[in-house]
């Protein structure tokens, strides 16, 4: 049963709350009035809970949605942190390292419900889809070296060899939907199908056709992104025309961040002649960011998603919301980043893990909208699923369409505010108040984004930081060690290296520092430092990586761009790199330096993400910071540095150029402001030489009746795990290790090292991403005794990759199981932590506890969260891992539970089953939600 259609409102439940919006510059428009409830409890709801009664009463369909959730939401101060409710978003989106897995699981879907004898067509997405690509770009070309990779992955030959190109106008600007063929000029039919470069011709973007201009670096790292990742936008080529309700942006456009803002958002969706409010959840933790500008939205795994786009509404425990109270000034010297980082800070130490956090108070209106959605991206990393602003005057000024009937319909239904207005303040479960003027600047790391560090206190950090035991600041460098000197050539020139040393800093403009404020002041800061004439050392690997052509734009209209490139910060070009690791190698020299010393190199970044290893593995200390931070740490070229009282650099006269002389005022940053061939086929023909798309077996033993759970007989743990796994340590990501048991497959297909391409661009393909599960470098696994990809094979007392050892615990009918520490699965929404797992046949993790998302992606895959018993651990109780364990599950299991597990040792002890609600329940049983979904479509 689908939800049911807006054409159908004469049936609705709540048929007799349809209002109309009148307007003489616009059509008349049909809304659904909560105020005609005349329920006085609606005006005591937070904004936020208000956005989930609306969508509670418009999709009441009575099965997905029933008239008691209504009742529940709009009853929520008795009903909060207990009760569950569903939640259908207007919109979905997907970026493409998480959204190709999800249309691959859909194609897989259609092949298992055509085997059935069901329609194969009737597997669409049923909510409105936005599938950016832009993870696919890494950085082959930087001012250091050019990486001379040939085309990795198959397909045709290599590139004709690119020419130098100057700079020009984009040719092919972001639209709403590329994937329909949708452009703003018609594809030329005569042009080349592959994206190749043609001598003296601009690069040609694969889905138009149409010229791509760019700087010549980020021309050269296009060329190579289009060129490897062919078979991944043939498929998304098939899913445009497939699949109906789903829109593809091509590559080098934008990051799926600014694509959401800049274009996506519209704060009032309609549909028919039925307004509404925007509201999304999306395949990438940062989809949090829209909150900032009233939207709600939060990040899902892939699994989910592919729920969402099948019409089901997510499910969730009605929050609890805390109200931050914002108050005083900001500092005149702390850029936004600093309020976010000092903001994230107090959230976090108010414990409020899974509410929802929504921002009032007169320090609100001086915050601008990307003020507002850098510090609403944040919200996971306090592990809040949204930080809401309510949308007043100043979001409005962000939107550029229809504000008339935005301003109209927020304010009918009591969804727009003054935050001056105390009288509008509705009742939160709590109250935190920051006083903004207390805020000054910071940096994150060296490891956690949540170790934060004053920028005047940064130099005696990190000596601290070197004498700490290794953990998550420490890196235990023996103190007769720390003035450890490695010269080396760069070049005909000597340089040296010592602990502290930056070697590279990247400038991403995207979730915390999509704001134009910072960024701009990183290159006033730029345009100082050039005139002061100081400059950045030519080994450190710099990058500019605009999170969209909006912010070339506007860097290039300020007039910093050019001092920017004199820094050695030149455009890469668009999409996620850095972060995500996709970042081309450092020179040779200084890797050499680093390892021989045994250095504690460093990164600054104005990214989000900076796990220990994931930039670089030979980069140990990586420290988030503001845009100008970054230039600034760049040209000091070290992070030791007290920028008080030591200066940046020296003038060629001699003089002494200090951060201060060059650090722009707040007034100074002011004022500036389809012609790829695919199958149209029902059925995706899947390839069988193909390395990037391969059909994924989740359904390969999908039956139509359902099985009850079992119990799980003399099962192995795969893993012994401590406390703070991440989803980092678990998913694979980054580049392909020429060792792992994923560069064995891809070897097995012929392919050389320089042709792997990185985890991201092969999330299509199971075959790698099960290999890559649990790849990571820094996995500590107590089966081992030190960092690295490998486990015990108990049977044998082999060591060996994970991946190996899973394989050959499945051909011999051997259950799995995961055993860890505390908050397994911390860090971001990565769905191959789930997937992988359960592909290497873990079918339960005992854990101390959980992260809250994760789990519920261990859940949707079908594996069992079970918890030790409080003040329970392996430890208390004396588990080696090398047991057997034999899990009595009951087949009428049910949330918080206890389940007897027995172990070959003879020692019994009870673990909680951590599931949530019945729709956990409901999923479990089926084994996970991909079957469930798959067998609701069959006859």
């Amino acid at each position: 049963m689908s939800s049911v259609h807006l054409s159908f409102y004469t049936e609705h439940s709540f048929s007799n709350l349809i209002d109309t919006l009148k307007s003489e510059k616009h059509e008349d428009r049909k809304y659904f009035s909560p105020a005609k409830l005349q329920d006085p409890r609606y005006d005591e709801l937070p904004l936020s809970i208000r956005v989930l009664l609306e969508a509670a009463i418009r999709k009441c369909d009575d099965f997905y949605v029933r008239k008691e959730d209504v009742e529940t939401i709009l009853d929520w101060r008795r009903q909060q942190g207990s009760a569950e409710v569903p939640f259908s978003p207007a919109r979905l989106l997907l970026q493409d390292f998480t959204g190709i897995p999800a249309m691959v699981d859909l194609a897989a879907m259609r092949d298992a419900v055509a085997r059935q004898g069901g329609d194969p067509s009737q597997v669409n997405p049923k909510c409105p889809t936005d599938l950016i690509v832009d993870h696919a770009l890494q950085i082959d070309f930087g001012k250091c070296a050019i990486q001379n990779a040939p085309n990795p992955g198959g397909g045709d030959s290599q590139a004709t060899p690119v020419k130098s190109t100057p700079a020009k106008p984009r040719g092919c600007g972001p639209q709403r939907s590329c994937s329909k063929g949708a452009c703003n000029d018609p594809p030329s039919t005569s042009a080349p199908a592959a994206a190749v470069q043609i001598e003296n011709t601009p690069l040609l973007c694969p889905f138009h056709l149409q010229p791509v201009f760019e700087p010549e670096i980020a021309l050269k790292n296009q060329e190579k992104e289009l060129i490897r990742n062919r078979e991944r936008l043939q498929f998304f080529k098939w899913c445009s025309q497939a699949f109906k309700n789903v829109n593809v942006v091509p590559p080098d456009i934008s990051a799926v961040h600014q694509v959401n803002l800049e274009y996506l958002c519209q704060a009032v969706q309609e549909h028919e002649d039925f307004v509404y409010p925007d509201s999304v959840v999306g395949t990438d933790s940062h989809t949090t960011m829209v909150n900032g500008l009233g939207i709600l939205g939060w990040g899902v795994g892939g699994i989910e998603s592919e729920a969402v786009m099948l019409g089901q509404p997510v499910t969730l425990t009605l929050p609890k919301v805390v109200g931050c109270k914002l108050l005083g000034s900001v500092n005149v010297l702390a850029t936004s980043i600093d309020i976010v980082l000092g903001i994230t800070k107090h959230l976090r130490q108010a414990g409020i893990s899974g509410k929802f956090v929504e921002f009032f108070g007169p320090g609100v209106s001086q915050l601008s909208a990307p003020d507002r959605t850098t510090i609403a991206n944040m919200c996971p990393e306090y592990n809040a699923t949204v930080s809401f602003f309510p949308v007043d005057d100043v979001t409005l000024k962000h939107f550029k369409q229809k504000l008339e009937l935005v301003e109209a319909y927020l304010k009918a239904v009591k969804l727009f505010r003054s935050y001056q207005d105390l009288g509008e303040d509705p009742h939160y479960s709590e109250v935190i108040e920051i006083d903004l003027s207390s805020i000054v600047p910071h940096v994150s790391g060296p490891k956690r984004s949540q170790d934060r560090v004053e920028v005047s206190n940064m130099k005696k950090d990190f000596l601290n930081c070197l004498n700490e035991k290794v953990g998550f600041k420490g890196f235990h460098i023996p103190v007769e060690k720390q003035t450890t000197l490695m010269p080396f050539l760069h070049g005909s020139r000597e340089y040296q290296l010592t602990h502290g040393s930056v070697v590279l800093a990247a400038l991403i403009s995207c979730t915390n520092n999509c704001n134009p404020s910072v960024m701009l002041a990183a290159g006033l800061l730029a345009k100082k430092a050039v005139g002061a004439g100081l400059s950045v050392r030519p080994y450190i690997q710099t990058s500019l990586a605009p999170g969209s052509g909006m912010v070339t734009h506007y860097l290039s209209a300020s007039g910093v761009l050019p001092y920017f490139s004199q820094l050695g910060f030149e455009v890469v070009g668009y999409g996620c790199a850095t972060c995500v690791g996709n970042t081309s190698p450092l020179p040779e020299a200084v890797v050499n330096a680093i390892k021989q010393g045994d250095l504690v190199a460093c990164g600054v970044l104005s990214g989000s993400r900076h796990f220990e290893g994931r930039l670089c593995d030979c980069v140990r200390a990586n420290y988030l910071a503001s845009p100008p931070l970054v230039v600034a740490y760049a040209i000091a070229g070290t992070v030791s540095i007290d920028f008080e009282t030591e200066p940046l650099g020296t003038k060629p006269v001699g003089k002494e150029v200090y951060l201060r002389d060059v650090w722009p005022s707040r007034e100074e940053v002011h004022p500036f402001g389809e012609n790829l061939e695919a199958s149209e086929a029902e059925l995706f023909p899947w390839d069988p030489k193909s390395t990037y798309i391969r059909c994924p077996p989740f359904f390969n033993k999908l039956t139509k009746e359902l099985c009850e759970p079992q119990p799980m007989e003399n099962a192995h743990a795969l893993l012994f795990l401590g406390d703070m796994v991440t989803t980092d340590h678990i998913s694979p990501a980054g580049s392909i290790a020429r060792v792992s048991a994923a560069a064995k497959y891809l070897q097995s297909k012929r392919l050389t090292p320089r042709e792997f391409n990185s985890y991201g661009a092969r999330r299509g393909n199971d075959a790698v991403m099960t290999r890559g599960t649990f790849a990571s470098i820094k996995l500590q696994n107590r089966f081992v005794g030190k960092a690295g990809p490998k486990t015990l094979h108990v049977p044998s007392g082999q060591i060996m990759d994970v991946f190996d050892a899973a394989e050959r615990y499945q051909r011999d009918g051997i259950p799995l199981i995961i055993l860890a520490g505390k908050k397994y699965g911390s860090g971001n929404s990565r769905d191959w932590a789930a997937k992988g797992p359960y592909l290497l046949g873990v079918r339960a993790v005992i854990a101390e506890s959980f992260e809250k998302l994760h789990k519920n992606h261990l859940v949707a895959m079908g594996i069992a969260p079970l918890q030790f018993l409080p003040g329970q651990s392996a430890d208390s109780l004396e588990l080696s891992g090398k047991e057997k364990f034999s899990l009595c599950i009951p087949k009428d299991l049910s949330p918080g539970q206890e389940i007897t597990v027995k172990t070959s040792t003879g020692k019994t002890f009870q673990v909680i089953a951590s599931f949530e609600n019945a729709v956990d329940m409901v999923f479990y049983k089926h084994g996970g939600i991909l079957k469930f979904v798959a067998r609701n479509a069959l006859p």
